[in-house]
């Protein structure tokens, strides 16, 4: 029997490490801009076109390489970061596993101009799926020039996975931030297309993050900082009023190094705990300095998972020092007494005599005026006769009929309701003889939705619509079931393109970042078929005119971001389509709240335009709004 054993050619196993390496043009700006970054580069322009499908240019002033160092640097495991094992538990770089060149190399066409500040001629090489096309001299400036081209030219099946040129102009954003927020003293850019998308000189490290996400963000912040034996802690966190559902900036660095941890994120969040409300998350900065030797950050190909010797004693550090900067920083409200008409309270002194206050003669009306002649008082009475009567506590409704989606569900009786006070939490109960079928969508006139003589409904906790039905009683998630409606109605307005706008009194103008920006100009047109009336001022700026019918109760500003931030996230799901993300978004952000006090009238409106819609029972992302407690099940109980 032959042997079946055999290597790899290199260029296949270039490729199969470029499955981990290299997942999208953003792997490619991360790993040339750390280079970059390990050569000493005081200045790095990233160019990209097509969000980086067609190409991605670094260019740097770092050190440069050799002729010989320029070619083998497209080997596999070629690497000047590290010599022998042991150097990996005190990595001090960026890049070191010799890894990325050889990948890149591998699935794309690469064209590098390079030339050390000591040689007069540099080097320019031209690689085409790992085959080294051209070696030739070159008269180029000192430093690194790396053009990656087509990317996955030769790997269809990769490419045609890549998404849209803004989604993955998104994608190379977000990495490109992670690493300009860790070095201010380097000065970055990045175009995308010929236009410039960021221009960071070098400052200060407050001061580049205001440059990344606004000089909005600066009045949120709080200084952080700590020196201990085991970790040093600097950077900020966002102030408790600052919190929201969507879009917090949370950014973790350690030595330099952007990271994911979900335990630390957890000491952060420990610190709000009674200062935010429930679901809700702030930004924060957090930059950690350990011994190299004591964190492992080999353990990713991404090297975003970061591994420490000691970390629940820097995590309790973190979260002091959260805390101690609330507790230093954040402004407790003192209590101000309204000192307006505010009586004189007269000081009673031993031995000094009180006086006796001044008498009013209490019929005494300035406004009285002497009635013309011919006027009396008399059958006023005649006045209020039809009117509700009021007594010994007690409450007289008048009759009203009641109907739920054009069909007549009955009337209260001829006798009216009386409801004695001091009787909370006690119910009568009420017997039902409808039909189940409640959603039906049979327009017959015998088909009704309960066919007693009285429905009752009542709401529960600000939270769910009780409702009897035949077989037991339904409970109704208010804000799902509005969620529902507003769905089917802001969909059908953008399928039409037709939708109805509210103009609001006084315009609120909104800032977004670069990354921000970019995901409000894919959905700027989507907003307008829904009903939002925007003015674009520029850089990221934006003036709300208008929002959609219904929605004019909400916080325009936060509606818009989360819009914004929703889109963000979802891009990379390609089981959503970009339309009913946003109708969607709007509908949750647009819905009623839990704990909001309906009326009777608003809550037969809502139960009625609920059973209109297609799908009553359940919201557009699959969640129950309504279910029915059988009554079988509430006689177990007794």
């Amino acid at each position: 029997m032959d042997d079946i054993i055999h290597l790899l050619p290199d260029s296949v196993a270039n490729q199969i490490a470029a499955g981990e390496v290299v997942q999208r043009p953003a792997s490619i700006v991360k790993e040339l801009v750390e280079n970059s970054i390990d050569a000493g580069a005081e200045n790095i322009q990233v160019v990209v076109v097509d969000g980086g499908k067609t190409s991605v240019q670094v260019i740097d002033d770092g050190k440069g390489m050799s002729d010989t160092d320029a070619r083998l640097s497209f080997e596999r495991h070629a690497t000047s970061k590290i010599f022998k094992a042991t150097d990996m538990f005190g990595l001090t770089t960026m890049g070191f596993r010799g890894e990325a060149l050889a990948s890149i190399a591998a699935v794309a066409q690469v064209e590098l101009k390079t030339r050390r500040p000591v040689d007069d001629l540099g080097s320019f090489i031209r690689i085409s799926g790992s085959k080294i096309e051209l070696q030739e001299p070159i008269a180029c400036p000192s430093g690194c020039n790396f053009a990656v081209k087509n990317l996955f030219y030769n790997v269809p099946a990769r490419r045609k996975f890549l998404k849209t040129n803004q989604t993955e102009l998104s994608n190379v954003i977000a990495d490109f931030e992670r690493i300009v927020l860790v070095y201010p003293n380097i000065h970055f850019s990045l175009h995308n297309n010929g236009s410039e998308i960021f221009d960071l000189p070098k400052t200060t490290m407050k001061q580049r993050i205001l440059d990344v996400f606004g000089k909005k963000i600066n009045s949120e912040l709080l200084p952080i900082e700590a020196e201990t034996s085991l970790v040093s802690v600097s950077g900020y966190v966002a102030k408790p009023e600052c919190s929201r559902k969507k879009g917090a900036k949370q950014y973790f660095f350690v030595n330099g190094r952007y990271m994911r941890h979900p335990y630390f994120h957890s000491a952060v969040m420990r610190a709000y705990e009674n200062l935010i409300p429930s679901g809700e998350h702030v930004s924060y900065f957090v930059y950690l300095k350990v011994d190299a030797s004591s964190i492992d950050v080999n353990v990713h190909p991404t090297k975003t998972e970061i591994k420490f010797d000691e970390e629940q004693s820097i995590w309790q550090v973190l979260s002091a020092v959260v805390k101690e900067a609330l507790g230093k920083f954040t402004d407790v409200p003192s209590i101000e007494f309204d000192v307006v008409d505010k009586p004189e309270i007269p000081v009673m002194g031993f031995g000094k005599y009180v006086s006796t206050p001044p008498q009013f003669k209490s019929d005494y009306n300035p406004f009285k005026t002497k009635m013309p002649s011919g006027m009396g008082t008399t059958g006023w009475e005649e006045l209020y006769k039809d009117l509700t009567s009021v007594d010994s506590g007690k409450i007289e409704a008048n009759p009203i009929p009641i109907s739920i989606g054009g069909n007549r569900i009955g009337e209260w009786p001829d006798k009216p309701i009386t409801v004695a006070y001091g009787e909370e939490d006690e119910y009568r109960p009420v017997n039902m003889n409808g039909t189940d079928d409640i959603w039906s969508k049979s327009s017959s006139s015998d088909q009704t939705l309960v066919t007693d003589d009285i429905l009752s409904f009542f709401q529960l906790k600000g939270r769910y619509i009780v409702l009897p039905v035949k077989s037991g009683v339904m409970l109704i998630d208010q804000h799902r079931a509005h969620v529902r409606i507003l769905y089917e109605r802001y969909m059908s307005s953008m399928v039409e393109q037709k939708g109805v706008s509210q103009r609001i009194l006084f315009p609120e103008i909104v800032q977004f970042s670069k990354s921000e920006a970019l995901a409000m100009d894919e959905i700027y047109s989507e907003l307008q078929f829904v009903g939002f009336e925007l003015s674009n001022l520029g850089g990221g700026s934006y003036s709300i005119l208008g929002v959609p019918a219904g929605a004019d109760d909400v916080d325009p500003v936060m509606l818009l971001r989360n819009l914004v931030v929703s889109s963000l996230e979802k891009n990379g799901d390609v089981k959503i389509d970009a339309r009913e993300s946003i109708v969607l978004s709007l509908a949750y952000s647009a819905a009623i709240s839990y704990g909001q006090v309906l009326q009777d009238k608003e809550i037969e409106q809502l139960i009625g335009d609920l059973f209109a819609t297609a799908s009553p029972m359940i919201t557009p992302d699959g969640k129950t709004v309504a279910t029915i407690i059988e009554q079988n099940a509430i006689d177990r109980l007794f």
